[in-house]
């Protein structure tokens, strides 16, 4: 098929008039009937502009829509048209599918919910009952980001790994497919896609222990087709195929498979592309299990070797059969947790006076990348955001420039490396406009002093298996705090890919901003830390617009018309790793930002009203007497930061989304907090019983610590009320 011809076709039918919908042009086109989703829907979804048919809109993931009806000049009269409350207060990650008329999306716990899409009549909703205790099994919250589209399906995954296929009329099953071993702590957070009616999903866990991949189901049946591993399984390499024998050598197998609880990690946990010209599948894979190279593969000398491939790497496969065509790994033997999971997007365009055919990704580690798609040649990198684990990308090689007092696995000793393991751009979706030839990116500026732990063991049961403390803490001095949350940074960059330079950026109240829309009205639309959805000029930044959500956005918008009319869509609710790992008093430096989760939706002239915000209640910390000996007080700590810090924050300085434990009701009880921890009381809320993990007197010294700060704290508070009076 040309592609190009057939689009502008496409294109030329629309602005004629003749047909509204383009979804029935590409229906009868594959000879389906009306409505159907098929292969030239997909390909030629840039050509349909009425809906939202993929996760980026299009298969280049570019997230850029022609629509112009809400522009620079009227975006000021954009008004809420209706909004629907989610009936979960967790993170809300999800990018809707827009489909003749209906709104279709995923929920935190894997639900899906379906809309009228002009007035947010609800049509049908399903939850797949994930199992609450699943929730410790995932790094990052209980977050889904999306559906896929095929024939008359939807297609989702389930954060406890099963692909389920709904009838899109009704909601029913059709069919649901465990995709992973449930034995192992992996989880399923991103939106699968679909190509030529093979289902392709990946998932996560790389924190816990697992061994990553990416597989495809027959969208008709559910029957696995084939499985994509991204390392080496430990051992013998010999009967693997050619491309994991490669990579073998890039790893200590001895130690690879020494341990089940050592999976080498590589998770599929988001992005993913698909050029149909050249009939390549893009993937980002993921981090290192455990992120301590010096465990995960060490040499000769104990410390960290090889560069583990392909962890941390863009890989190409052909999406029919699985097979390996081409890698670039952008952080070769990755120890930070630098994921290339991040927002992988295709364009076309002049570098050098030539055309090129590209990719284009901004991971974790700081430098934004150009990359020949269709060789995986390097093309160019420059940093996005301040770091200072390297000084460039070797133009030769394109291999970074390590600095080599951060190579922490080498060393051994602690290091505070910018970017941290949040990155400098996290999940949060890039837009493209070809307009102004730049790509938008959710970027933000967030540090960590890794430091080494000492005689580190994998505990398969619970808990992250990083190879790192995370038991350190800033001290309970409220001053210093806030001084350290000052130099968390947020911001809107808009990059110019060929220049690799920064075109105009927009420095935002926080970081863990939202995704983003670009449009042919020449917009740019994001949510904000500081609970706003707004509209920039995509030519300059300047803010046109903006909403008051009551809520952090992190979300990416989508834009599509019924009948003529434009509407924009945001999910609305503060989630996410950082919303769970940061100081819920200190996220806004403003405000506590806490979780309302809706869907939104705008138009020209709307004129619906959100309820009034609720108050956020004031509890004042009222914990027991602190009264434990100082050596349970440390056990406590080191095994909070194993175990306990990824959910409810370092230095029990809980979030807004889950419960503090320094306000805990059974803190009061050594018996009470027992049964939550150890017997798993709650793991139906998500609280899953650690007793594989901790002893009963590991469990009490977790108490202890948890009681010490809570006390610290309460003096700081006290201090504070004194100052003021």
């Amino acid at each position: 098929m040309d592609l190009k011809r057939w689009t502008l076709g496409a294109a030329l039918l629309l602005s004629a008039g003749t047909l509204a919908n383009c979804s029935q042009i590409f229906g009868g086109a594959d000879g389906g009937e009306e409505g159907r989703i098929t292969s030239a829907v997909l390909v030629g979804a840039d050509g349909d502009s009425a809906n939202w048919v993929s996760h980026g809109r299009t298969y280049s993931e570019q997230r850029f829509s022609p629509l112009d009806g809400v522009n620079r000049e009227n975006v000021g009269q954009l008004g809420l048209a209706w909004y629907a409350d989610m009936d979960t207060g967790r993170g809300q990650e999800a990018t809707p599918l827009v489909i003749d008329g209906k709104l279709y999306l995923t929920t935190a716990w894997s639900k899906v919910k379906a809309f009228d899409a002009t007035t947010g009549a609800k049509l049908w909703e399903h939850d797949p009952e994930v199992p609450g205790e699943t929730a410790v099994k995932a790094c990052c919250d209980v977050v889904n980001r999306g559906l896929a589209a095929w024939g008359d399906k939807l297609f989702f995954g389930t954060l406890d790994g099963r692909l389920i296929a709904l009838d899109r009329e009704t909601g029913k099953v059709a069919w649901e497919k465990v995709t992973v071993d449930q034995s192992k702590s992996y989880t399923i957070t991103g939106a699968p896609r679909v190509i030529d009616g093979k289902v392709i999903i990946g998932n996560g866990g790389a924190e816990f222990g697992v061994r990553g991949f990416v597989a495809a189901y027959d969208a008709g049946s559910g029957e696995q087709l084939w499985k994509f591993y991204t390392v080496p399984e430990g051992g013998d390499a010999k009967d693997q195929p050619a491309y994991l024998q490669k990579a073998a050598e890039t790893w200590n197998m001895d130690v690879l498979g020494a341990n089940d609880a050592i999976g080498g990690g590589g998770t599929v946990w988001d992005s993913m592309a698909y050029d149909p010209e050249l009939d390549l599948l893009y993937i980002g894979v993921g981090n290192g299990s455990p992120w301590n190279r010096a465990y995960r593969s060490p040499g000769k000398d104990g410390t960290g070797e090889g560069d583990n491939l392909y962890l941390s790497s863009i890989v190409a496969i052909r999406p029919k059969t699985g097979e390996y065509v081409w890698h670039y790994q952008t952080t070769p033997g990755e120890t930070w947790d630098f994921t290339a999971t991040q927002h992988i997007m295709l364009a076309d365009m002049e570098i050098d006076g030539k055309p090129r055919k590209v990719l284009m990704q901004a991971p974790k580690n700081g430098f934004f990348y150009v990359i020949d798609r269709e060789t995986g040649k390097f093309i160019s990198a420059k940093p996005y955001v301040g770091l200072n684990w390297a000084t460039g990308v070797d133009p030769k090689t394109g291999r970074p420039i390590e600095n080599p007092e951060t190579r922490i696995d080498k060393t051994g000793k602690p290091a505070l490396v910018l970017p941290g393991p949040l990155g400098g751009h996290n999940w949060h979706p890039m837009a493209y406009s070809p307009t102004e030839n730049l790509v938008y990116i959710p970027a933000f500026e967030a540090g960590m002093m890794y430091a080494p732990e000492a005689n580190w063991k994998p505990d398969r049961a619970r808990g992250f298996n990083v190879g790192f403390s995370l038991a350190g803490e800033l001290p309970s001095d409220g001053g210093f705090r806030k001084e350290v949350a000052g130099t968390l940074k947020g911001r809107l960059v808009a990059w110019d890919p060929v220049a690799q330079k920064a075109r105009w950026t927009v420095e935002h109240p926080g970081p863990w901003n939202g995704g983003l829309l670009a449009t042919g009205g020449g917009l740019v639309f994001q949510g904000t830390t500081g609970s706003e959805f707004n509209a920039y000029d995509a030519a300059n930044g300047k803010k046109l617009w903006s909403f008051a959500a009551q809520t952090g956005v992190v979300a990416p918008p989508v834009t599509y018309t019924v009948n003529g009319e434009q509407y924009v869509a945001v999910l609305a609710g503060w989630g996410g790793a950082y919303a769970l790992s940061v100081d819920g008093d200190l996220i806004n430096r403003k405000a506590p930002v806490r979780n309302i989760s809706r869907l939104l939706v705008f138009k020209l002239g709307g004129t619906a009203k959100l309820p009034p915000e609720p108050a956020l209640a004031d509890l004042p910390l009222d914990p027991p007497p602190s009264t434990a000996a100082p050596e349970v007080i440390a056990v406590g700590q080191v095994k909070y930061g194993r175990y306990c810090a990824v959910c409810h924050a370092p230095g029990a300085v809980g979030s807004t989304v889950l419960p503090d434990l320094r306000r805990a009701g059974s803190l009061e009880s050594s018996a009470a907090w027992s049964a939550v921890v150890h017997d798993g009381v709650l793991k139906n809320n998500g609280m899953a019983s650690f007793k594989g993990s901790l002893s009963k007197e590991e469990i009490e010294a977790i108490r202890a610590y948890v009681i010490s700060r809570a006390n610290a704290d309460k003096a700081i508070e006290a201090g504070r009320k004194v100052a003021r009076r």
